[in-house]
């Protein structure tokens, strides 16, 4: 019963790896290429969010920054549309 056991946990914390490493690979490289296009020609306000909306499917850091991110576009926009009061994206 104790072999079965550890096996399975074994394959477990196996699998939740292997989906972190390839969330940051996948996310890391999309951040970066958006990050590489603010000064090549290409849509960076559209890649960096999409970079970091994948890391923050398994890291919380990114989630914050994802988060701030959106409050900072909100807060542009809304300057721009001339409201004083930033309406809460909640």
């Amino acid at each position: 019963m104790r072999g079965r056991l550890r096996g399975w946990l074994r394959r477990t914390i196996t699998y939740k790896w292997a989906r972190r490493i390839v969330v940051a690979v996948i996310g890391g490289s999309i951040l970066l290429l958006g990050v590489a296009m603010v000064v090549l020609p290409g849509p960076a306000i559209i890649v960096i969010p999409l970079g970091l909306g994948i890391l923050g499917l398994e890291f919380a850091w990114a989630r914050i920054w994802l988060r701030k991110l959106r409050e900072a576009a909100n807060d542009v926009v809304n300057r721009v549309r001339g409201r004083r009061d930033p309406v809460s994206p909640r």
